[in-house]
């Protein structure tokens, strides 16, 4: 174990807050992070029992009627993890994530460690895109997608690995650029690498790099992608097709945090956080011995699987607006918009291959329509809509949406639909699918 001295070198270099305790509460120690979090001069903190500086919080009370630290592990669970907020001196309401290890026997009295997250930066995150459509390229505003959007958030605001999930064409690389763009790296490099392009034997070079004369044709020094990311994000798109002497490199990579260029014997630092994803299942290839099991996990750290379309076909109008836009801009023709009835049939298709089909389907429309309206007969015959669907079983909201669904339109679009609704904003809301304070939001702001 080494010296309270030695420890508090480190801790102070870190972001988190850390405070160890003894085993009745008292701190014994406490890093400059912490001390910032919870608003004390750090002396003063020493010695003091830990509930003391967290007083009035859910935590506090528990660790109090408990008679020791309240989330360290109980009789083999696993810690809890509490969300709190303490008021600053200045007034200021801080939020913070606490959780709690237990350490090994020492001769120094140290029994566990509390480790403090400032939250306020990830709650801002979550409050910009709360009932928004997008979040950098990803569009929604279903519940499924609101909820996705706090995810991406919250990974965004750590430095672990990601492993992003999910079927061909929901937009993983959309998912792994938003989470570099909201991330504390947003003003480093993003660089991607789709893995199932890069053949074989070429596959170590275009990730590590290679030295001059490394083999047939390395005419030059060439730094691979692990450099040209350094300080940023590298996504490793379709992780799953990398050979098996590739995954032993890149898990000692991800182990070291330095990369080892073909050709070479010493080793470079790199800074990089790794995004991977994939639409295989990556858990039975393990199963099956074709993935590494350790680097499987040292990728998925933290896991997001990204929603298949048909788990949130209340996207459906709104994407196809959106899309529909880029397309009327690459073929000008701005007028563009789709019938209320090919819409529907829209909505009842299930998109096995996600928002990338929907595109396709889009353009192949748009090629085949004589006018600025594209009906069902313009569809692809897979998406024509049933004989039994008329115009009456369109959703009231869809016969509204246009190629552009601009934040210039919005108000007369809810303008409208109040109008259709004799004023009821709750059944307006309703239809426009957001909630009666955002509805009130939006008719103020114009």
């Amino acid at each position: 174990m080494p010296s309270l001295a030695t420890l508090r070198v480190f801790l102070d270099s870190l972001e988190e807050g850390v405070l160890f305790l003894d085993a009745d509460r008292h701190v014994l120690e406490i890093n400059s992070a912490a001390a910032r979090m919870i608003g004390r001069d750090d002396v003063r903190v020493v010695n003091q029992l830990c509930p003391t500086l967290f007083f009035g919080t859910q935590c506090a009370r528990e660790c109090e009627a408990r008679g020791q630290c309240s989330l360290t592990p109980d009789h083999g669970e696993d810690g809890k993890i509490q969300d709190i907020v303490l008021r600053a001196a200045d007034g200021r309401d801080i939020p913070l994530r606490m959780w709690a290890m237990l350490l090994p026997p020492n001769d120094s009295g140290l029994y566990c460690a509390i480790i403090l997250r400032d939250r306020s930066r990830e709650l801002e995150l979550e409050a910009e895109v709360r009932d928004r459509w997008q979040l950098g390229g990803l569009t929604g505003r279903s519940r499924a997608m609101q909820d996705f959007y706090e995810k991406v958030l919250r990974v965004a605001a750590s430095e672990a690995n990601v492993l992003i999930t999910g079927e061909s064409g929901v937009g993983k690389e959309l998912v792994a650029r938003a989470l570099h763009d909201n991330s504390t790296r947003a003003k480093g490099p993003y660089v991607a690498v789709h893995c199932a392009s890069l053949p074989e034997n070429l596959q170590e070079s275009e990730l590590f790099g290679h030295a001059k004369g490394s083999f047939s044709g390395a005419t030059a020094a060439r730094l691979g992608r692990f450099e040209a990311a350094n300080g940023g994000t590298l996504l490793l798109d379709e992780i799953g097709e990398i050979s098996p002497a590739t995954q032993t490199r890149l898990l000692r990579v991800l182990q070291e945090r330095e990369i080892v260029r073909v050709g070479e014997n010493h080793p470079r630092k790199v800074d990089v956080r790794v995004v991977a994803a994939t639409h295989r299942d990556l858990a039975a290839m393990v199963g099956r011995g074709e993935f590494r099991e350790d680097l499987y996990y040292r990728l998925r750290v933290l896991p997001l699987h990204v929603p298949a379309l048909r788990e949130r076909r209340e996207d459906i109008p709104l994407l196809a607006s959106k899309l529909l836009g880029e397309l009327a801009e690459r073929y000008r023709r701005p007028d563009l918009r789709l019938s209320p009835e090919a819409l529907a049939a829209m909505e009842s298709c299930a998109w096995p291959g996600n928002v990338r089909q929907l595109f396709n389907a889009l353009e192949y429309a748009v090629v085949n329509s004589d006018g600025p309206t594209i009906l069902p007969r313009h569809l692809l015959a897979e998406l024509a809509p049933p004989p039994e669907m008329s115009p009456g079983s369109v959703r009231p909201l869809t016969r509204y949406y246009t190629a552009r669904a601009t934040a210039d339109e919005e108000h007369a679009l809810i303008r409208r639909i109040l109008d259709e609704c004799d004023g009821n904003k709750a059944e307006a809301a309703r239809r426009l699918g957001m909630s009666r304070t955002t509805l009130w939001k939006r008719l103020n702001r114009a």
